[in-house]
């Protein structure tokens, strides 16, 4: 017999919206929300898109009320490092970084995906301080400033396409002499009058961070090691990120980047088994997209611990009746 129904590992935006659903369900869901509690908004500061906040709310305010909100109808949380999943026996195995082990008869995967830094420590000092790793959150506080893009792929002129629309420049800092990004891609970010390009560099620091704010960037030619300093105002990272499925690799489908394969919502390749949010959606990458996941994992994973218990159910029924008779 299992230690829960549900267990749900990750505590952003898709695991505490599973987390609720599956709450109310009456399903008394375990969440397990990491070392990292709250994902990655705990990263942000104001979140200007989240339906129903007019005036918007701040990263972690967000992630404080939501996990209120799970616990409130009956979530238990628990902090801790999840270092093994074994998903190939039933019920399914769960063991935690202090030895404690659990298992589920269902669980949701929504462990995200971790946005590459530069590494260079400035960097994630100034995340949420005018350094981020996603436009379509971030742009408008940098309405009539100039700013930088890091990368060359699809994703980085996406951003810096994106961009424009409130940037008085965007600079996009690319370590090649050209871009890897799609051939439509390219035609797009040279056509913008906005963007300009910084060949052969990367960014070597970011100031101010004893300032608390981006001052400006220190550029690194890789062919001359020569240093430029470059005024603006805000700097956006776009060089990929890594799915956090290093648990589940050689036991559940995984696309050719890391991702977690979803068929039919939420679905995995083993059965019991749900995805929500970043750690299967490459695409839109979203709080509200990751939320919604989170509550269609949930309704998937009601709806097969419902085909179960009417399965044991028939099983005890035919036992019941070839058993022996009085």
């Amino acid at each position: 017999m299992s230690d829960r129904k549900v267990i749900i590992i990750g505590s952003g935006p898709a695991g505490l919206t599973a987390a609720l659903y599956t709450a109310r369900a009456n399903l008394k869901p375990l969440l397990i929300e990491g070392l990292e509690a709250g994902g990655q908004l705990m990263l942000t500061t104001m979140v200007e898109n989240w339906p129903g906040f007019r005036d918007g709310i701040m990263g972690p305010d967000l992630m404080t009320e939501m996990k209120a909100q799970a616990e409130r109808f009956g979530t238990d949380i628990i902090r801790g490092d999840v270092m093994s999943v074994d998903l190939r026996n039933r019920p399914f195995t769960i063991r935690l970084g202090d030895g404690k082990t659990m298992t589920a008869d269902s669980l949701i995967i929504a462990t995200g995906a971790s946005a590459r830094w530069l590494e260079i420590g400035s960097d994630r000092k100034l995340s949420g301080h005018g350094v981020s790793t996603c436009a379509t959150c971030d742009g408008y506080f940098f309405r009539g400033k100039p700013i930088a893009v890091a990368g060359g792929g699809d994703s980085a002129m996406e951003e810096a396409i994106y961009l424009t629309r409130f940037a008085t420049k965007v600079t996009v800092i690319h370590r090649r002499d050209s871009l890897r990004a799609s051939k439509i891609m390219q035609d797009k970010a040279f056509a913008n009058p906005k963007i300009e390009f910084i060949w052969d560099s990367e960014i070597a620091d970011i100031s101010d961070v004893a300032r608390g704010e981006v001052t400006g960037i220190v550029v690194r030619n890789l062919k001359t090691g020569t240093l430029t300093q470059v005024p603006l105002d805000g700097v956006f990272i776009a060089i990929g990120h890594t799915p956090n499925t290093e648990l589940f690799r050689g036991q559940i489908e995984l696309d050719e980047t890391g991702y977690i394969v979803t068929r039919d919502g939420s679905r995995t390749s083993v059965p019991g088994v749900f995805a929500a949010g970043d750690v299967q959606d490459h695409i839109y990458r979203q709080a509200v997209t990751a939320a919604g996941s989170g509550c269609m994992a949930a309704i998937d994973a009601e709806r097969y611990l419902e085909g179960l218990s009417v399965a044991v159910e028939a099983t005890d029924a035919a036992a019941y009746s070839t058993g022996p008779q009085a």
